[in-house]
């Protein structure tokens, strides 16, 4: 009887609904505060360069990942056509991850070095001009505005307070290092911050005019630095269970 009550009143039933998710997702959340392992320590993993950081910002901004995931799952198919499949570790600096499922546009985990700055530009420019069948809108102004930087420093110092383990001398150097990837000069203090020797990432941090405009610093220059580093920290190629251990 209590059961067909349930069943007739709508109201009731959405109360019902409502508190046996939230205790079954609190059930299966809270625990994870509290372990050590929850996510994998991998070598070559490093927080975003100021630069990279501010080319995700507008990613978001722009809605890309509404078309695209960031999560190659570990199924036949799926790393045959896009890759290894994704670690959790690899996104562990990332506020918010950007895994998703919807994929109206391929999976974009391991874009970074598949094509070249330049297909990047005319892609997000005019993207039928390289993919005759896309659905993507056109970015033309991302190549025509001037990324605005003035408060890099206090994001990484945000991020910071989450756990992203970016230190004083990063968030001092933050608007210079932005200026040095986004030219390709006096790239010392950026390659010291962010540079494979001290991280272990499989490639050297990306320097160069990305946007190809080489009068000033655009979105565009940022977007494509943060693409043509998606997917590249980790060696896959000697990736194995040694590499991994433990958060302690």
């Amino acid at each position: 009887m209590k059961h067909e009550q349930v069943e007739r009143s709508a109201t009731l039933l959405l109360i019902l609904s409502f508190l046996v998710v939230t205790v079954g997702g609190l059930v299966e959340i809270i625990p994870l505060f509290w372990l050590d392992n929850t996510i994998e320590r991998v070598k070559g993993v490093r927080p975003y360069t100021p630069l990279e950081l501010a080319g995700r910002n507008i990613y978001i901004r722009e809605g890309c990942y509404l078309c695209h995931s960031q999560m190659i799952r570990p199924f036949r198919d799926e790393v045959e056509r896009y890759g290894h499949y994704s670690l959790a570790a690899e996104s562990m600096y990332d506020h918010p991850f950007q895994w998703g499922s919807k994929r109206t546009g391929p999976d974009i985990a391991r874009l970074g070095g598949k094509y070249s700055d330049q297909w990047h530009v005319q892609h997000l420019k005019a993207p039928r001009s390289v993919v005759p069948e896309s659905v993507m809108p056109n970015y033309p102004f991302l190549a025509e505005r001037e990324l605005k930087f003035d408060d890099i420093a206090d994001h990484l110092k945000t991020l910071r307070t989450l756990g992203v383990p970016y230190d004083d001398d990063m968030i001092q150097n933050a608007r210079a290092d932005l200026v040095a990837q986004a030219t390709g000069e006096n790239t010392e203090g950026l390659i010291k911050r962010y540079g494979k020797k001290r991280w272990g990432s499989a490639t050297e941090v990306k320097a160069r005019d990305f946007g190809l405009d080489g009068k000033k610093i655009t979105e565009m220059d940022a977007l494509v630095a943060y693409l043509q580093m998606l997917g590249t920290l980790v060696d896959f190629k000697t990736f194995d269970t040694s590499n991994v251990e433990n958060l302690r």
